[in-house]
């Protein structure tokens, strides 16, 4: 018999769909941080969660993490999007910290250890800020850009918790404040509204400078008129909240666009 594990534990989701490209560099990468939570006295676990991808991505996670204890590889039948990968992978989690990353590191999954410090006892959630004043961008296209800036402006004049980016999955959680959430939205714009829903809830959220590059392989996942069409259904569902409006008729004012 083995004595318990009573080091702190992180459990890492990673959303995956159509990733076939990437999944050498993702191996790398974890088994970095891995190492570098290692070497801070954490244990950690990933949990890969396959979106219903149409090329191989679930065979070759498979493949290139068999044997592995500490990864878990999660599918969905149907596709749901980035925010609902994310919401599977925290449910299934069994650590009460938890971390979302994107599975073609745009963000360094490294981050993650600088920005444990910040997951206090009083906070509920931190993100990566690419738009934060010692953050970055490096090689995302400007059209892109422009939308996700002027995204988070938007978000940021509607809730409580003040910060630079609302729309980065690359976070940690205390996973009892968000594993529960039903998100309306599954795709990009469910990653803001999970931040909302923990926002309104009083609870704090802060961020952590980070540098965000372009995909080093494959194309973008984003559709962008779905996800415009998203991101603004939400900002209205939250600025009809925000004034006070009943939540019946905050639901049917949004309830031509059905849950993904």
């Amino acid at each position: 018999m083995h004595a318990p594990d009573d080091r702190p534990a992180l459990s890492v989701v990673v959303p995956c769909h159509n990733e076939r490209g990437g999944v050498d560099q993702l191996r790398r990468a974890l088994t970095r941080l891995a190492a570098a939570l290692a070497a801070r006295g954490w244990q950690s676990e990933f949990l890969l969660v396959d979106d219903a991808s149409s090329d191989d991505t679930l065979a070759r996670l498979r493949g290139a993490f068999a044997g592995d204890p500490t990864v878990r590889v999660l599918r969905h039948r149907r596709n749901q999007g980035v925010a609902g990968a994310i919401q599977t992978g925290l449910r299934a989690a069994r650590h009460p910290l938890a971390a979302s990353i994107d599975a073609d590191c745009s963000y360094d999954p490294l981050l993650l250890v600088d920005m444990l410090p910040l997951l206090d006892e009083d906070t509920a959630l931190v993100t990566a800020s690419p738009y934060h004043p010692r953050g970055a961008v490096e090689g995302v296209p400007a059209w892109r850009l422009a939308l996700s800036r002027l995204a988070s402006r938007l978000y940021g004049a509607l809730l409580r918790n003040r910060l630079h980016c609302y729309t980065s999955c690359f976070r940690l959680y205390r996973r009892a404040a968000v594993a529960g959430e039903s998100l309306r939205f599954t795709g990009f714009a469910g990653v803001p509204e999970l931040l909302w829903r923990v926002d309104r809830r009083g609870l704090r959220c802060r961020e952590y400078p980070a540098t965000l590059r372009r995909r080093r392989y494959d194309q973008s996942k984003m559709r962008l008129a779905r996800a415009l069409g998203e991101h603004a259904r939400l900002l209205l569902l939250i600025a009809a909240q925000r004034v006070g409006l009943s939540r019946l008729f905050t639901e049917k004012l949004i309830s031509t666009y059905p849950r993904k």
